[in-house]
């Protein structure tokens, strides 16, 4: 094989072009490594310019604006505000006799700063329940509070520690636990024995716990009412070692014991605060969840009168985070008073007659099985209620308690007092015409018991529509239903339902412009609108003719007696006269309020047939003849007398509207009802009155007439008294 030769040129060239791309590649990474010493320098120059600036502003900071910076952060709760409810307003009757009051009582309150803790607040609870009263706390303590306390003791809480095990304190992981899980571990640690508090620690618990859960920046009253200037004046000496205690102004609310005082209702605690089911809606309007706020009658139904104006305050903090004091910024106004259109003298003695006669009745028999008596007083000019009293019997013990909510919380059957309001149904469709006769007599409809009066069915005769509110006539009344519902009466008819739809709604068309079955507008809540029955057939359109269907409240029917004395204008019914301001020394001031009154419906019939009714009622009182019903409202009153009776049939029901039976078992035990309306004088009515006695009885054939008999001492009692109705008229 010929062997080839290399020339030494061609060889030097080769390792020349090597050695030069060698020498490239060297100079690159030269000028890589050249330039790093550049890009630090930038990156210490950029660091350094930082660093001068942090200084300047930090000596602009604490030498140049020290003070203005501190100020700054002393008051940084500044927007942290304290709302505190003002004293409640007060509550009078009708003559200016108090029966809610407001008291000013003592508190003690804690503010909580950003750095308080558990142990902290333990050792304040302990100090302050060594200073004042522990009357002045009713807090309640479950055995979380109760373990809460005893580990808030530093070295409790480090006897508690040494009990748990290593793997007490891991989780399944292996890893620790958190602050929360630990906690409840050691809450678990701690024995019964260990919560054996003295009455001391008891208290000093108490105060603890509600420190506890006041949240940051927040306030709350710890201790209230038992606190003496001398208590005051120790915990002031000892404001350093107490941080967020003060002194502070609190209210209590008083009622007085009188008849007025169920209507006058009560407030929630300071405990309590906002009723749960209303709470949303308070603090929409700006209420604190801890505001005492009324909770029922006039307490909840004036609630935005009687609350009066939060005092603010804003937090005032050192730059340690620590709560140093507080500034009021907008001054509280104790709430404004409400003055009642009910005179207590007179509601007492009104009480003292619906009790006394019931209580006859009882003894005499006739009320063997009443489960009640009530009574309800207006004025049908201004719609001022005058009085409202109630008395609720258990017909098994014969126990009677005052029941002021079921004069208008309640129903009963109203029986024939309906009548008036049968006839302007009627008068409204123009299924009757004016003073229409028709014939008293026993109503037989096929597949029914027969309709017939108290009178019997033995001699039919003509009736006019004023008679048949005189003699108080179910058939005649029948036979306005049957012509509401489009048929004339012929004995063994059968009912029609065709017009059954229509008569109901004349129905409740025109009792509930009378204000009965309806919202009537009452300034107290919890005000029924009756009870309507469901089953709206022919047959029971007959039976609503004449009381016997739906259910009313003793104040509807008052609405509707005042109603009918207004000549068809129903009014609003209000037991609040006024709203005045408070003076804030237990005397009403100027007045801020007058409840006007408020039209709230028109009885769509004519004049002259509003007369009608006027005419039967006026002889419903003043009849001669034997047939006529309520003369004992009118018998021995001054002034004339218009009303209406009712005597509903119904049976007898224990406390709890179970059906009694006789001693068979078997049948049931008859009773009536014994209900009135009236107004007076006839002429020109200030005033209205309606009874409602259930479940009263006959004796051998005879009726009390408890209901008239109430309503006639009640006019005795009110035209008998000068003041009485100087103070009604004065809300004209």
């Amino acid at each position: 094989m010929p062997t080839i030769k290399r020339s030494k040129k061609n060889t030097k060239i080769t390792e020349s072009s090597e050695n030069i791309e060698f020498k490239k590649k060297l100079s690159r990474k030269s000028n890589r490594v050249g330039s790093i010493p550049k890009r630090v320098n930038i990156l210490f120059f950029v660091i350094f310019i930082l660093f001068m600036i942090l200084i300047v502003k930090l000596y602009n900071m604490q030498v140049q604006n020290q003070k203005f910076y501190a100020d700054k952060l002393s008051g940084v709760g500044a927007n942290v505000k304290i709302i505190q409810g003002a004293p409640r307003g007060n509550i009078y009757d009708a003559a200016g006799q108090p029966l809610a009051t407001t008291t000013a009582v003592e508190a003690v309150k804690f503010t909580r700063g950003q750095n308080a803790s558990a142990v902290e607040m333990r050792t304040v609870a302990d100090q302050l329940s060594t200073l004042i009263s522990a009357s002045s706390s009713t807090t309640s303590l479950t055995t979380r509070d109760k373990k809460d306390y005893y580990l808030a003791d530093a070295a409790h809480l480090k006897k508690i520690n040494e009990k748990l095990t290593p793997k007490e304190k891991k989780d399944k992981q292996g890893n620790n636990l958190s602050g929360s899980k630990i906690y409840a571990v050691q809450l678990s640690k701690v024995s019964e024995k260990e919560l054996n508090f003295t009455p001391e620690q008891t208290f000093a618990a108490q105060l603890f716990k509600k420190m506890n859960g006041t949240s940051t920046f927040h306030t709350t009253i710890i201790a209230i009412g038992d606190i003496t200037a001398e208590q005051q004046a120790a915990i002031a000496e000892r404001e350093g070692s107490l941080p967020g205690i003060s002194i502070s102004t609190s209210w209590d609310r008083s009622y007085a014991n009188n008849s007025l005082t169920t209507l006058v209702g009560t407030v929630s605690s300071q405990q309590a605060g906002l009723p749960a089911e209303d709470a949303a809606a308070y603090l929409k309007k700006g209420y604190q969840p801890n505001d005492r706020v009324g909770t029922s009658y006039l307490e909840k139904g004036y609630e935005e009168y009687l609350q009066g104006t939060h005092q603010i305050s804003k937090v005032v903090i050192d730059k340690s985070g620590n709560v140093t004091g507080t500034k009021v910024v907008q001054e509280g106004k104790k709430g404004d008073d409400i003055k009642l259109t009910v005179d207590l003298n007179f509601q007492t003695q009104v009480d003292n007659i619906v009790k006394t006669q019931l209580q006859t009745a009882v003894a005499q028999g006739f009320a063997r099985y009443s489960d009640g008596a009530y009574a309800v007083v207006m004025n049908p000019k201004t719609g001022a209620v005058l009085a409202m009293s109630g008395f609720k019997r258990d017909p098994e013990s014969g126990v009677v308690t005052p029941s002021t909510y079921n004069t208008f919380g309640q129903t009963f059957l109203p029986g024939s007092v309906v009548k008036p309001a049968t006839l302007s149904s009627g008068w409204s469709i123009g299924a009757i015409n004016g003073n229409q006769t028709f014939t008293a007599q026993a109503i037989n409809i096929k597949g029914s018991n027969a309709i017939k009066d108290v009178w019997g069915d033995t001699n039919p005769f003509a009736l006019t529509a004023a008679q048949a509110l005189q003699y108080s006539s179910n058939t005649y009344m029948t036979q306005v239903a049957l012509a509401m519902l489009g048929q004339s009466y012929t004995p063994g008819m059968s009912l029609s339902s065709s017009k059954a739809s229509s008569t109901w709604a004349a129905y409740r068309k025109i009792y509930g412009q009378y204000g009965l079955g309806t919202n009537v507008g009452f300034d107290i809540p919890g005000s029924t609108t009756g009870f309507l029955g469901a089953d709206t057939t022919a047959t029971n359109a007959l039976f609503e003719a004449f009381g016997q269907y739906d259910q009313f409240s003793p104040l509807q029917l008052a609405v509707y007696a005042s109603t009918i004395a207004n000549g068809g204008t129903r009014i609003t019914p209000h037991i609040v006269q006024g709203v005045y301001d408070s003076t804030g020394d237990g005397e009403m001031g100027k007045l801020i309020k007058k409840i006007e009154t408020k039209t709230m419906d028109k009885v769509d019939i004519s004049a002259s047939n509003m007369q009608v009714i006027h005419d039967g009622m006026y002889a419903v009182t003043h009849g001669t003849d034997d047939l006529t019903t309520g003369r004992r409202i009118q018998n021995g009153v001054t002034q004339d007398i218009s009303g209406k009776t009712g005597t509903a049939e119904t049976y007898a029901v224990d406390a709890q509207g179970r059906t009694l039976y006789a001693g068979d078992g078997k049948t049931t035990i008859k009773t009536t009802v014994s209900n009135t309306i009236s107004f007076a004088p006839s002429a020109n009515p200030d005033i209205a009155v309606a009874v409602m006695v259930p479940h009263t009885s006959t004796v051998n054939g005879a009726t009390a007439g408890v209901g008239q008999l109430i309503a006639n001492e009640i006019y005795k009692l009110y035209f008998g008294n000068p003041t009485f109705q100087n103070e009604n008229n004065a809300t004209n």
